[in-house]
């Protein structure tokens, strides 16, 4: 089974992000262990970069403790923390332009606050859900569940990162922003499926022999 090992954000400042996802988050991203890591680059880019990130979380009150410290620590709002059909949660835009959205399938809370996530899930936007499924599926992955042409969650094994494909316009619309958007995404993704770039131009770097999962 391919597996993600983490995420790679490009960055103008590196100081500055790696404060932001420290104190939003508590992510160490100088770990080399940590799902998420930071580079700097300064490539063109505008709008929706095609993708967001989500912590999924215990309880509503996880949520706002990690959405209250992303807006603390410089986050933008996009969509207030709120509790809707599938649970509660809310969308914040880092000062890097990333996207990140906390919620959970819970609309109760049963213990204090927490600063702790269960999961990372990647959503990349794609044109072609069924196209890039099937892309996918040629490079090691394996579908975990599927909804059409709408959605696809590919199994994340022992990997520190869930990834999942939406349709572009419709990710845009559930994060709370136009979906039009042109350069670079500002991501790459680090696994044990080797280097490639998929057909929505996402790019996918080798895992380091020492970090790469064993096969499943």
């Amino acid at each position: 089974m391919a597996l993600i090992d983490s995420i790679t954000l490009e960055v103008a400042d590196l100081s500055a992000a790696a404060r932001f996802y420290s104190a939003a988050f508590g992510l160490d991203c100088d770990s080399p262990s940590a799902p998420l890591h930071l580079r700097a680059a300064a490539e063109p880019t505008a709008g929706f970069r095609g993708y967001t990130l989500s912590l999924t979380v215990a309880q509503p009150a996880d949520a706002n403790a990690y959405l209250n410290g992303a807006i603390e620590a410089g986050a933008t709002v996009l969509k207030p923390a709120s509790k809707s059909l599938w649970g509660y949660g809310g969308t914040v835009q880092a000062p890097d332009g990333a996207i990140w959205k906390v919620a959970t399938s819970n609309k109760k809370d049963t213990a204090p606050a927490a600063r702790r996530f269960d999961a990372m899930v990647l959503l990349l936007g794609v044109e072609d859900v069924t196209a890039t499924k099937t892309f996918y599926l040629d490079h090691g992955l394996t579908v975990a569940k599927s909804f059409g042409r709408k959605y696809v969650e590919f199994e994340a094994g022992d990997g520190p990162v869930k990834l999942g494909l939406y349709q572009r316009r419709a990710l845009a619309k559930d994060a709370g922003v136009a979906p039009e958007g042109s350069g670079s995404h500002r991501l790459a993704i680090t696994g044990t499926t080797g280097a490639f770039t998929d057909p929505d131009g996402f790019a996918w770097l080798a895992a380091a022999p020492a970090l790469a999962h064993p096969a499943q």
